[in-house]
Protein backbone atom coordinates (compact mmCIF):
# COMPACT_ATOMS: atom_id res chain seq x y z
CA UNK A 1 0.00 0.00 0.00
CA UNK A 2 1.03 3.59 -0.66
CA UNK A 3 0.28 6.18 2.04
CA UNK A 4 0.30 9.98 2.01
CA UNK A 5 2.28 11.79 4.72
CA UNK A 6 1.56 15.49 5.24
CA UNK A 7 4.24 17.27 7.25
CA UNK A 8 3.37 20.16 9.60
CA UNK A 9 0.71 22.03 7.62
CA UNK A 10 0.14 24.28 10.63
CA UNK A 11 -0.67 27.94 11.03
CA UNK A 12 2.64 28.95 12.54
CA UNK A 13 4.51 27.76 9.43
CA UNK A 14 2.29 29.78 7.11
CA UNK A 15 3.29 33.28 5.91
CA UNK A 16 1.15 34.80 8.68
CA UNK A 17 2.57 32.53 11.42
CA UNK A 18 5.17 32.80 14.13
CA UNK A 19 7.78 30.88 12.10
CA UNK A 20 6.73 31.85 8.57
CA UNK A 21 7.71 29.80 5.56
CA UNK A 22 7.47 31.80 2.34
CA UNK A 23 4.50 30.58 0.27
CA UNK A 24 3.80 27.92 2.88
CA UNK A 25 0.08 28.26 2.29
CA UNK A 26 0.56 27.37 -1.39
CA UNK A 27 1.08 23.71 -0.44
CA UNK A 28 -2.34 23.31 1.19
CA UNK A 29 -4.22 22.96 -2.13
CA UNK A 30 -1.63 20.36 -3.16
CA UNK A 31 -2.41 18.34 -0.03
CA UNK A 32 -6.14 18.61 -0.67
CA UNK A 33 -5.68 17.47 -4.27
CA UNK A 34 -3.74 14.42 -3.14
CA UNK A 35 -5.75 13.15 -0.21
CA UNK A 36 -8.59 11.58 -2.17
CA UNK A 37 -6.10 9.41 -4.04
CA UNK A 38 -4.88 7.56 -0.94
CA UNK A 39 -6.59 5.09 1.35
CA UNK A 40 -4.31 6.11 4.22
CA UNK A 41 -3.40 9.72 5.02
CA UNK A 42 -1.26 10.74 8.01
CA UNK A 43 -0.54 14.31 9.08
CA UNK A 44 2.18 15.39 11.48
CA UNK A 45 1.75 18.21 13.96
CA UNK A 46 4.49 20.05 15.84
CA UNK A 47 3.18 20.12 19.40
CA UNK A 48 5.62 21.96 21.64
CA UNK A 49 5.33 22.72 25.34
CA UNK A 50 5.55 26.42 26.14
CA UNK A 51 9.15 26.13 27.40
CA UNK A 52 10.53 24.02 24.56
CA UNK A 53 14.33 23.99 24.29
CA UNK A 54 14.26 24.83 20.60
CA UNK A 55 12.75 28.25 21.37
CA UNK A 56 15.17 31.18 21.43
CA UNK A 57 13.10 32.53 24.33
CA UNK A 58 14.27 29.57 26.44
CA UNK A 59 17.91 30.72 26.13
CA UNK A 60 18.64 34.15 27.67
CA UNK A 61 20.48 36.41 25.23
CA UNK A 62 19.87 34.15 22.24
CA UNK A 63 17.97 35.05 19.08
CA UNK A 64 16.20 32.97 16.46
CA UNK A 65 18.69 31.49 14.01
CA UNK A 66 21.40 30.95 16.65
CA UNK A 67 22.69 27.41 17.14
CA UNK A 68 23.15 25.85 20.57
CA UNK A 69 23.99 22.49 22.07
CA UNK A 70 20.70 21.12 23.43
CA UNK A 71 21.61 18.21 25.68
CA UNK A 72 24.17 16.90 23.21
CA UNK A 73 22.24 17.66 20.01
CA UNK A 74 23.02 20.65 17.78
CA UNK A 75 19.89 22.79 17.72
CA UNK A 76 18.87 25.79 15.63
CA UNK A 77 16.84 28.17 17.79
CA UNK A 78 13.42 29.26 16.54
CA UNK A 79 10.74 31.75 17.54
CA UNK A 80 8.12 30.26 19.86
CA UNK A 81 5.85 28.26 17.56
CA UNK A 82 3.27 25.47 17.48
CA UNK A 83 2.68 25.68 21.22
CA UNK A 84 0.30 22.99 22.44
CA UNK A 85 -3.32 24.07 22.26
CA UNK A 86 -2.59 27.47 20.73
CA UNK A 87 -4.02 28.62 17.36
CA UNK A 88 -0.58 28.52 15.75
CA UNK A 89 -0.39 24.77 16.32
CA UNK A 90 -3.67 24.15 14.48
CA UNK A 91 -3.77 22.93 10.92
CA UNK A 92 -4.36 25.57 8.25
CA UNK A 93 -8.08 26.26 8.02
CA UNK A 94 -8.16 25.42 4.30
CA UNK A 95 -6.72 21.92 4.86
CA UNK A 96 -9.33 19.18 4.41
CA UNK A 97 -8.75 17.63 7.83
CA UNK A 98 -11.66 15.26 7.21
CA UNK A 99 -9.38 13.45 4.79
CA UNK A 100 -6.73 12.79 7.45
CA UNK A 101 -6.86 9.32 9.00
CA UNK A 102 -4.22 9.71 11.71
CA UNK A 103 -2.24 12.54 13.34
CA UNK A 104 1.27 12.18 14.76
CA UNK A 105 2.22 14.85 17.29
CA UNK A 106 5.94 15.46 17.73
CA UNK A 107 8.29 17.78 19.59
CA UNK A 108 6.48 17.24 22.88
CA UNK A 109 9.66 16.75 24.95
CA UNK A 110 11.10 20.15 25.97
CA UNK A 111 14.62 18.69 26.04
CA UNK A 112 14.82 17.64 22.38
CA UNK A 113 13.31 18.82 19.11
CA UNK A 114 11.66 16.48 16.64
CA UNK A 115 11.92 17.44 12.98
CA UNK A 116 11.21 13.93 11.73
CA UNK A 117 7.80 12.29 11.84
CA UNK A 118 9.53 9.09 12.98
CA UNK A 119 12.07 10.05 15.67
CA UNK A 120 13.18 12.88 17.90
CA UNK A 121 16.37 14.60 16.77
CA UNK A 122 18.53 12.42 19.03
CA UNK A 123 16.99 9.28 17.45
CA UNK A 124 16.34 7.79 20.88
CA UNK A 125 12.58 8.28 20.96
CA UNK A 126 10.28 6.73 18.38
CA UNK A 127 6.95 8.39 17.55
CA UNK A 128 5.38 5.05 16.64
CA UNK A 129 4.73 6.10 13.05
CA UNK A 130 6.84 3.36 11.47
CA UNK A 131 4.94 0.67 13.38
CA UNK A 132 1.63 2.35 12.45
CA UNK A 133 2.49 2.14 8.75
CA UNK A 134 3.81 -1.41 9.01
CA UNK A 135 0.67 -2.62 10.79
CA UNK A 136 -1.40 -1.28 7.91
CA UNK A 137 0.81 -2.66 5.17
CA UNK A 138 2.05 0.73 3.95
CA UNK A 139 5.41 0.17 2.28
CA UNK A 140 5.57 3.25 0.05
CA UNK A 141 5.13 6.84 1.24
CA UNK A 142 4.34 10.01 -0.66
CA UNK A 143 5.58 12.96 1.40
CA UNK A 144 4.96 16.71 1.19
CA UNK A 145 4.74 19.67 3.56
CA UNK A 146 6.76 22.16 5.58
CA UNK A 147 9.54 22.82 5.67
CA UNK A 148 11.64 21.22 2.93
CA UNK A 149 14.98 21.84 4.62
CA UNK A 150 14.01 20.70 8.12
CA UNK A 151 10.99 18.55 8.93
CA UNK A 152 10.36 17.23 5.42
CA UNK A 153 14.03 16.38 4.92
CA UNK A 154 14.38 14.69 8.31
CA UNK A 155 11.18 12.71 7.77
CA UNK A 156 12.24 11.54 4.31
CA UNK A 157 15.76 10.57 5.40
CA UNK A 158 14.37 8.53 8.28
CA UNK A 159 11.73 6.92 6.07
CA UNK A 160 14.40 5.86 3.59
CA UNK A 161 16.58 4.57 6.42
CA UNK A 162 13.68 2.50 7.72
CA UNK A 163 13.23 0.86 4.33
CA UNK A 164 10.14 2.64 3.05
CA UNK A 165 9.90 3.59 -0.58
CA UNK A 166 9.60 7.40 -0.64
CA UNK A 167 8.35 9.88 -3.22
CA UNK A 168 8.50 13.61 -2.42
CA UNK A 169 6.11 16.05 -4.11
CA UNK A 170 8.38 19.01 -4.83
CA UNK A 171 5.64 21.58 -5.42
CA UNK A 172 4.00 20.40 -2.21
CA UNK A 173 6.99 21.61 -0.20
CA UNK A 174 8.42 25.00 0.77
CA UNK A 175 11.63 25.80 2.65
CA UNK A 176 12.76 28.03 5.50
CA UNK A 177 16.00 28.82 3.60
CA UNK A 178 18.09 30.17 6.47
CA UNK A 179 20.89 29.92 3.92
CA UNK A 180 20.26 30.42 0.21
CA UNK A 181 20.09 27.09 -1.55
CA UNK A 182 18.99 25.09 1.51
CA UNK A 183 15.91 23.87 -0.34
CA UNK A 184 17.80 22.44 -3.30
CA UNK A 185 20.43 20.94 -1.01
CA UNK A 186 17.65 19.25 0.97
CA UNK A 187 16.09 17.74 -2.16
CA UNK A 188 19.56 16.54 -3.23
CA UNK A 189 20.08 14.84 0.15
CA UNK A 190 16.70 13.16 -0.11
CA UNK A 191 17.51 11.84 -3.58
CA UNK A 192 20.90 10.61 -2.38
CA UNK A 193 19.12 8.67 0.36
CA UNK A 194 16.94 6.94 -2.23
CA UNK A 195 13.85 9.12 -2.43
CA UNK A 196 12.24 10.10 -5.72
CA UNK A 197 11.27 13.75 -6.24
CA UNK A 198 8.42 14.58 -8.61
CA UNK A 199 5.86 17.31 -9.21
CA UNK A 200 2.18 16.87 -8.38
CA UNK A 201 1.26 16.75 -12.08
CA UNK A 202 3.62 13.81 -12.59
CA UNK A 203 1.95 11.82 -9.83
CA UNK A 204 -1.60 12.58 -10.95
Amino acid sequence: MRALLLVDLQNDFMPFGALPVAEGDAVVPVANALMGRFSLVVATQDWHPVDHGSFASSHPGATAGDTVDLFGVEQVLWPDHCVQGMPGASFHSALDVGGVDHVIRKGTDPAVDSYSAFFDNDHRKDTGLAAFFEERGAEDLVVMGLATDYCVKATVLDACGLGFGVTVITDGCRAVELQEGDSERAFAQMRSAGAHTIALADLI
